[in-house]
């Protein structure tokens, strides 16, 4: 997270703060532990960040959908990118897809979820 703050001198002579946050968060490693073969501590990770891209699939569903509740406090990722995601924010995902063939699942999955 990379938070700027810019301070401006209006033209009434007013002090005028503006505030800006960036955050870029990897989001890589959504796969099928079983196919990857992942063991013990790996496994555990990509566990982890499963159950972090789903809610953060349920809070993205939430908001698009105006649900009077939205499930930041699910996760620390959504806990983490709440300010990010709703009020006058802006948020882009960045998807990175494999020209393979072999990875055509995985590709279909990726555009799915970043359709959102």
């Amino acid at each position: 997270t990379m938070k700027i703050m810019i301070k401006e001198v209006g033209i009434d002579g007013e002090e005028l703060v503006r505030h800006g946050q960036l955050n870029l968060v990897d989001l890589a490693g959504s796969e099928c532990v079983a196919r990857s073969g992942a063991k013990e501590d790996r496994a555990r990770e990509a566990g982890s960040i499963n159950q972090s891209l789903l809610t953060l699939g349920r809070v993205i569903n939430s908001l698009v959908e105006h649900h009077s509740h939205i499930p930041y406090r699910d996760s620390k990722l959504t806990r983490l990118l709440q300010e990010s995601l709703g009020g006058k924010a802006k948020t882009v995902i960045i998807a990175t897809l494999s020209p393979s063939a072999m990875a055509i699942d995985e590709t279909i999955s990726t555009l799915e979820y970043a359709f959102r």
